[in-house]
């Protein structure tokens, strides 16, 4: 094992304070990570301390000057002040885990330098992606420039490793949908058929906070689909892949999307249905109905609705529905939001559920169910409502040959892999501690690249499904919200090449 890395992580908002820092701290522990120093903009750079009571640490923040979200490479004095820090701290590694517009000038730079990088989803996105197509078909764009600049990379180091924080691939729960569907698979030849995937996460933003509040937001004009929207689009696709047998295999998708905007949500509750829930609310909001609509024109989603044809050959493999809200049931009920922004708490809770039929062969229930996050008085936290619910249910023809249970549920401990301190809990804070580490482990050496769950290399139909989901959004508001042709894109993963890269690309499961 080699010398723990030293760290840059770009980004040192509430994501990564929340997601990432102690996913580091827990490797430092384990020695697979150095220093840790963090850069961002000037009204966040300040040192944050992160770790456990125990042990506390300090990350210092290096301020980096704002520029233009349409830049593809990083000013010379941005560019200058990472270089003096990967200098002075000697960086080993770089985490990019930035406000998502940012993503490619940070992540071509830390590339190009040969520095191993964990980039945070979504890959990358750009303002108003969901009112112009131009800046929507640049999400499936930007894939194919991020993914030959890693080749380039590869050339020059065989070593050199771009992971995606997609923790869902990691979450033991989903790795076992992906086990089930892949067992189905090759004992019928029969791929998954139709998925219905949804997410809300309950977030509850008042009407004079769709325009004051901005991280995480919808004022760059895009929304739900790329804040969390991006773990769906990347682990549906991921599902059914596992699936595909020659012959079989997706090469296009269609995609429908419709969405909700501010303004749609200010008709489903208005100024005044606050005013009347909220005590207090009237004296701190200062716009009106009109003002808001105004101000909100153009915003970015809030909830959006996907319908999509996975096709083979022309014809339809699998239909997919794909509900990503933010509006959802909340428990939400104070004026302030705490710590400032809507990213975590204020009365977010979680409510996922995937349905993954396999023809007449099997269908899968994975439902995580919460009504709080932390613990609650007599709440069992595993049950329905609780901060660690999870339930898997599969169904299988049992009236066939193949020895299958009618039904199996596994619940929380059924779930969990591993035993002792190394255990995996099927939760998104284990999975995003697992990503972490899997990132760090290879590059101290203890990990081969066929190991690697989430290379950038694989991660192209989520690009494009993602991309997709914004052209027709981008399309639809050029209509004037009204249904217009679907976008289609074509979904082959990256192909395997004979050339050197294409030999590490391939060995890291691409094919």
């Amino acid at each position: 094992m080699s010398a723990p890395v030293n760290v840059l992580v770009i980004g040192a908002g509430p994501h990564t304070r929340l997601n990432h820092l102690p996913a580091l701290a827990a490797a430092q522990d384990a020695g697979l990570a150095g220093t840790v120093t963090g850069v961002d903009l000037p009204h966040v750079a300040a040192a944050v301390e992160y770790g456990t009571p125990g042990r506390p640490r300090r990350m210092p923040v290096v301020p980096v000057e704002p520029f233009p979200l349409s830049r593809r490479t990083l000013p010379g004095a941005v560019r200058r002040a990472l270089e003096d820090v990967v200098e002075r701290e000697r960086v080993g590694a770089v985490v990019v885990a930035s406000e998502p517009s940012v993503h490619l000038p940070y992540a071509l730079w830390a590339i190009g330098r040969g520095l191993p990088l964990l980039l945070d989803k979504p890959l990358t996105v750009h303002p108003g992606a969901s009112t112009d197509p131009v800046a929507a078909q640049a999400i499936a764009d930007d894939f194919e420039t991020l993914l030959d600049a890693y080749r380039q990379a590869l050339r020059r180091d065989e070593r050199m490793v771009v992971s995606v924080l997609a923790q869902r691939r990691w979450h033991p729960a989903f790795r076992r949908v992906r086990e089930l569907i892949a067992e189905v698979a090759e004992a019928t030849g029969c791929p998954v058929t139709s998925v219905q995937s949804s997410h809300g996460d309950g977030q509850w933003r008042l009407p004079h906070e769709l325009v004051d509040l901005t991280y995480h937001g919808f004022t760059s004009g895009y929304g739900k689909a790329a804040h969390s929207g991006y773990h769906h689009v990347d682990i549906v696709p991921w599902w059914l892949a596992a699936g595909e047998r020659p012959g079989k295999e997706i090469d296009e998708i269609e995609v429908h999307a419709a969405c909700t905007r501010p303004g749609d949500f200010l008709a489903q509750l208005t100024v005044a249905d606050h005013a009347r829930l909220l005590p207090g609310f009237a004296e701190r909001n200062p716009y009106s109905e009109q003002d808001l609509l105004e101000l909100t024109a153009g915003f970015g989603e809030v909830d959006v609705h996907l319908n999509v044809a996975y096709r083979s050959r022309g014809r339809v493999l699998a239909l997919g529905s794909h509900t990503l809200a933010h509006t959802t049931f909340s428990q939400r009920a104070a004026l302030d939001p705490v710590p400032g922004s809507l990213y975590k708490g204020n009365g977010r809770i979680g409510q996922e559920s995937h349905i993954i039929q396999q023809g007449p062969f099997q269908a899968v229930h994975l439902r995580i169910l919460q009504t709080l996050h932390g613990g609650g008085e007599g709440v069992d936290p595993r049950a329905a409502g609780g901060a660690d619910h999870i339930e898997l249910h599969v169904f299988r023809n049992d009236r066939l040959n193949f020895g299958w249970e009618r039904h199996q549920m596994l619940g929380f401990a059924d779930l969990v892999q591993g035993s002792g301190p190394g255990a995996v809990l099927p939760t998104q804070r284990s999975a995003r501690n697992c990503a972490v580490t899997e990132f760090l482990s290879y590059l101290a050496g203890c990990l081969p690249r066929t190991e690697l769950a989430s290379d950038l290399a694989d991660h192209r139909r989520p690009a494009r499904l993602m991309a997709a989901a914004y052209l027709s959004l981008a399309r639809r508001w050029a209509a004037g919200d009204r249904p217009t042709a679907p976008a289609v894109l074509d979904f082959h993963p990256v192909p395997a090449s004979a050339e050197p890269a294409g030999r590490a690309l391939a060995a890291s499961g691409v094919a």
